[in-house]
């Protein structure tokens, strides 16, 4: 149980409901040292817990066999003509590592089928909660029309469970775009005003956004954090239902030894054609993975940055990320917070799992090829950087697994890339060494060549155990009656999953270049920033399209011409490769066409039961996020919007912090410049004109600067 000063009935101080932000309550939040680990400091687990071994040896143990028989058999495969040669051994190495990637899926996805065959009824919503939870939403240039509309949708649908006096809801900007700051302050008080002085709703932006998502939360934990039992983290495409975000708070209570409880969000409300093949996978194979993972892990379970529950002082006492050694992109803050988060809050003697059956999380993703790749540049960066964070002291074998896994996510790609090339070699030292004369029995000659039996064998073992898991998946679906009727009927799921399935092996080739390159950019030192995520449908400019791919397809044109030249069985075996490069161009247009996808959707292919009965939620967000775009918040002018309404200028003053001020001597040259344009502006237009982006947030930050504003022409 919380302690007693933290529950709403025993004195704690309630928070105004009239202010931007309630009184503040820190709790502190050390950095933690990764080269250190006291044991003797870490929580003490209430009971015994069991280790989920069974399991694990079943995954690890399953796929450990499983890659060693394949090795062995692409050893003979390459050693028909003798002793396998110093490039054949390469080959057989990097098959290895690629071969063991896809095998941990399998595994793991034959246990979570085998724990989903059996079915759970599901558990009643709480009816009676003891903490307190604070519902967090951090944004970063969002659009406020949805994130606003998320919110409220939310936030009504835990009312109606008639436990919402436990939970306050904040937004939590870290925006550096001033017509985004001051249109998410316009929502917000336009909100509160309509939800009255009873909302609990708040909203607070950080002057610097220092350390990204991972300090906006510190931010709020080590200033706020002392009201709240919990924190219910979200991201700004986050939905969840009424009865999935209280019967989080009562797992919590429920588990006093649990310091992170994930949800699995399902994808929602995508219509372009990439989006919903996306969320058409994670619907249908996203559960077999999920339970896998959960099953395996345990107490000992990951964090994906959102859509879960986590204990606030738990995390405040063990939580504080360091700053790596270096410069980005291997030093510097960390990128990828979630995973280390998880890993130190599991050091502390803290449970982290997954609640994988739990309904009711949902989210968004990107709608195109480009968009997923951008946001993959900055994840592969975030893994890679685990590799400083892998061998830090005290972590949990399984956790180092997690870290493990996630960078071998992203090497699999060149690993994939320098496999194909060294086939290629293989091939052409085929067509062009003399044979041995001397090696082989009776004078016959020896010519280095593959057994191709066994390499259709092994071929067809390699695309059995990548295709496994959305085999299992899709039969889950196919026996699940309400499931399968809302996704057209078994033919039309079979066929959903045969496009899905031939779609992305297109999409595959140009991901692992894309990638390959990611990495390749970030071993050279190269750091990708932090740009805003595009979430809405739409297409991208078709010459921005051929400026990302042209490379891609230039690339499939001379590997096809080279791979025909040297060999036609070499030029089949990569004709899958060659042609999704290739066509890059027009699959990447093709995968951010919303025409493309609605086209699909009336024919109820790549549906999901989410579309056959969207949930409540879902529609009451679509409603008010209609609602809010009608008011054009997104389309204002920063400038223009305060000048128009002095109230509006008034209510930004006093959400801005309090004795905030430069050091004497330290001149911020965006705020001169803002004070002098300002100063000699005489109306707004000619603010607007002369402002650059970093001079209006100064301006913005200025109180006196925006009383100057308010009284232009």
């Amino acid at each position: 149980m919380p302690p007693p000063a933290s529950r709403p009935d025993a004195g704690a101080a309630r928070p105004d409901t009239k202010a931007a932000m309630p009184p503040e309550a820190p709790l502190a939040m050390p950095v933690q040292d990764l080269s250190a680990w006291d044991r003797a400091a870490a929580h003490r687990p209430a009971g015994k817990t069991r280790s989920p071994w069974a399991a694990r040896l079943f995954v690890f143990g399953g796929a450990l066999a499983l890659t060693g028989y394949g090795g062995w058999q692409m050893v003979e495969t390459v050693s028909v003509s003798g002793s396998p040669t110093a490039l054949q051994l390469v080959l057989v190495v990097l098959f290895c590592l690629t071969f063991s990637w896809i095998a941990l899926a399998f595994t793991s996805g034959l246990l979570g089928f085998a724990l989903l065959l059996r079915r759970k009824r599901p558990e009643p919503v709480p009816t009676a909660l003891h903490s307190r939870t604070a519902v967090l939403m951090p944004v970063y240039n969002e659009a406020t029309a949805r994130t606003f509309a998320g919110v409220e949708a939310m936030r009504e649908a835990v009312e109606a469970t008639g436990l919402g006096d436990h939970f306050d809801w904040f937004v939590l900007s870290d925006s550096t775009q001033p017509d985004a700051w001051i249109a998410e302050e316009r929502a917000f008080l336009d909100l509160r005003h309509r939800l009255g002085p009873g909302a609990r709703l708040y909203y607070r932006h950080r002057p610097k956004n220092h350390h990204r998502k991972a300090g906006n939360i510190g931010d709020f934990v080590t200033r706020w954090g002392g009201h709240y039992d919990h924190m219910l983290v979200l991201d700004a495409d986050s939905l969840m239902s009424g009865p999935a975000i209280v019967a989080l708070a009562a797992a919590m209570e429920a588990d006093p030894d649990a310091g992170i409880i994930q949800t699995l969000p399902l994808i929602i409300n995508r219509n372009t054609l990439f989006a919903r093949l996306q969320q058409f996978a994670a619907r249908i194979y996203g559960p077999v993975i999920a339970a896998g993972l959960s099953a395996w892990s345990g107490r000992d379970g990951n964090y994906w940055g959102h859509n879960a529950i986590i204990r606030t002082r738990a995390f405040a006492q063990s939580c504080g990320l360091p700053d790596l050694p270096g410069k980005p992109p291997f030093g510097g803050h960390i990128l990828s917070h979630d995973f280390v988060e998880a890993a130190l809050i599991r050091r502390a003697g803290w449970a982290v799992y997954m609640l994988h059956r739990l309904p009711g999380s949902y989210e968004e993703s990107p709608p195109s090829l480009i968009d997923v790749a951008v946001r993959d540049r900055r994840w592969a960066q975030g893994n890679l950087q685990h590799a400083r964070v892998i061998g830090a002291a005290g972590l949990h074998p399984a956790t180092r697994q997690h870290f493990a896994t996630g960078i071998a996510g992203y090497l699999a790609s060149p690993l994939w890339l320098c496999q194909l090339v060294v086939g290629i070699l293989l091939v052409l030292q085929t067509a062009t060494e003399r044979p041995d004369y001397f090696g082989g029995a009776g004078f016959s000659p020896v010519f280095p060549r593959f057994d191709p039996v066994r390499a259709l064998q092994l071929f067809g073992l390699t695309m059995a155990v990548l295709l496994a898991p959305k085999v299992l998946g899709l039969i889950l679906a196919l026996l699940d009656g309400p499931v399968r009727r809302a996704c057209g009927g078994a033919g039309r799921l079979v066929l959903s999953s045969l496009v899905e399935i031939l779609l992305s092996a297109l999409v595959a080739p140009v991901a692992m270049v894309i990638q390959s390159g990611s990495v390749m950019g970030i071993l050279l030192g190269r750091d990708t920033g932090w740009n805003p995520q595009r979430r809405d449908d739409g297409s991208i400019p078709m010459r921005d399209i051929v400026a990302r791919h042209r490379w891609h397809t230039a690339l499939g044109l001379v590997a096809g011409i080279a791979a025909f030249a040297l060999a036609t069985s070499l030029f089949l075996w990569m004709s899958p490769t060659i042609l999704g490069l290739v066509l890059a161009i027009p699959i990447s247009w093709a995968s951010g066409q919303l025409g493309l996808g609605l086209a699909l959707k009336r024919r109820l292919l790549l549906a999901t039961p989410e579309e056959a009965t969207p949930p409540e939620i879902a529609l009451r967000a679509g409603a008010l996020a209609a609602r809010n775009a009608a008011q054009g918040l997104d389309d204002a002018d920063a400038l223009e919007a305060l000048h128009a309404d002095p109230a509006l200028a008034e209510a930004h003053a006093r959400m801005l912090p309090v004795g905030l001020s430069r050091p004497r001597g330290a001149i911020d040259p965006d705020q001169t410049l803002a004070t002098a344009k300002i100063c000699e502006a005489e109306t707004v237009a000619e603010a607007r004109a002369w402002l650059s982006p970093k001079e209006r947030m100064a301006l913005l930050h200025d109180r006196a600067l925006l009383d100057r504003l308010v009284r232009l022409n």
